[in-house]
């Protein structure tokens, strides 16, 4: 006699909205709203890392416009990504999360940033054997596409660099527990992030001797990048050694005259 199965029991929907304390969460929401955002912000990265690179090397594409749209071709400007994505997805999380601070988000997201960029630099160029730096014969020299001999690893040079981002960031976030002003760990990552990028630029990839756009460009966010973040601890130290002082300033009334009252 054949096995009769339950349709019913066999088939279980997936569930539709699952509890995080008292919020309540749709999975079909999640996957529209990150699926809307996703769209916008990649589309936004790409279209801002190729303006800015073509923008620097603009001698290149005015004599070569019909390469402009060629990206399959090759550059991509980190810096043009996040000028284009981060105001994208900023306009986006203000819509969808309207009660969630600009600055508090931003705080959010640095950390991830430096997650996904650390995956994405060995997923992407040391995957494709291509972004190789100056040649080397150190023993942990690497071989390129399109170039000559062993050359610095860049890309995994600059994977552990954004690894060693996150780990500051998120111990900085430990440490700061009890309270920390809101926006300290963006700055800390844009003055981080730019002071790895000029290290690349200088001294594995740039010709030597010779600064470019970028690694000026890099030394003017990271110094803006920790003066915001000691300002910011600064003036947070400053108001939270301030409220003791106000509250004493104006005390309440005594036992003795809320008694004769």
């Amino acid at each position: 006699m054949p096995h009769r199965v339950n349709r019913r029991a066999a088939l279980k929907p997936i569930p539709v909205d699952f509890h995080i304390g008292s919020l309540q969460i749709h999975t079909y929401g999640i996957g529209l709203a990150l699926t809307g955002i996703f769209l916008w912000v990649v589309a936004a990265s790409i279209i801002g890392a190729r303006v800015v690179h073509v923008i620097a090397n603009i001698s290149f594409y005015a004599d070569n416009p019909g390469d402009i749209f060629a990206i399959w071709h090759g550059g991509l400007s980190s810096f043009g990504g996040l000028l284009f994505a981060v105001p994208v997805a900023i306009v986006l999380a203000r819509r969808r999360c309207p009660e969630l601070a600009t600055s508090r988000a931003l705080d959010l997201v640095a950390p991830v940033l430096a997650a996904a960029w650390g995956v994405g630099r060995l997923l992407g160029p040391q995957l494709m054997v291509n972004g190789g730096g100056h040649p080397t014969n150190a023993w942990y020299g690497l071989e390129y596409a399109g170039q000559v001999g062993k050359r610095i690893p860049v890309p995994v040079f600059q994977s552990l660099e954004c690894f060693a981002i996150l780990g500051i960031l998120l111990l900085v976030e430990r440490w700061t527990r009890a309270g920390r002003p809101v926006g300290m760990i963006t700055a800390l990552a844009v003055a981080l992030w730019s002071l790895t990028r000029f290290t690349d630029e200088f001294f594995w990839l740039a010709v030597p001797r010779l600064w470019d756009a970028v690694e000026v460009v890099s030394l003017i966010l990271s110094a803006c990048g920790f003066v915001a973040a000691a300002l910011l601890w600064r003036r947070h130290r400053r108001l939270g050694a301030a409220r003791p002082d106000a509250g004493a300033a104006e005390p309440g009334p005594s036992p003795e005259v809320t008694a004769a009252t």
